[in-house]
């Protein structure tokens, strides 16, 4: 019995672009290029820490945001980092760098040297998502208005 390929859903990773947009738009409000925008984020009851979003390059067609999170764990683990491209003409936002590795496939072959997932750009966006939600959903922002 031989195993078929994985196959890119280009539907799943374009909804997932096109929904993340929107959240980082929310999220960045208008902020300008070199800006910082925080967000204490609370789950439970319980602090987990602050969601980063720092605004590197803001022009017509695109724009380039750096998601990070500190918190309580920083001393003992890596903490999410990664850039993301929002694209305005197209409305999408993609994860271009995580934890500085760049440009990832849209599909990989498995196993391979870097133990990616097969739809390993799918997955980081998705992860982009549900970061972002929680944000939206659990965070306060510092120093700014709440969310509307």
């Amino acid at each position: 019995m031989s195993k078929s390929a994985y196959v890119t859903d280009l539907k799943d990773l374009q909804g997932e672009c096109t929904a993340n947009f929107v959240r980082l738009m929310r999220l960045l409000g208008d902020m300008e290029a070199g800006e910082t925008r925080e967000y204490e984020l609370f789950g439970q009851g319980r602090r987990l820490g602050i969601l980063c979003l720092e605004l590197l390059e803001r022009a017509p067609y695109t724009s380039i945001v750096r998601v990070s999170q500190r918190g309580v764990l920083d001393s003992l683990l890596e903490t999410p980092r990664m850039r993301v491209h929002l694209y305005h003409d197209v409305r999408m936002a993609e994860v271009n760098d995580f934890q500085r590795q760049r440009h990832f496939d849209g599909r990989y072959r498995y196993p391979n040297a870097r133990m990616h997932q097969p739809d390993e750009k799918l997955q980081l966006n998705r992860f982009l998502g549900e970061w972002l939600d929680h944000g939206l959903a659990h965070g306060h922002a510092i120093d700014i208005p709440e969310l509307p």
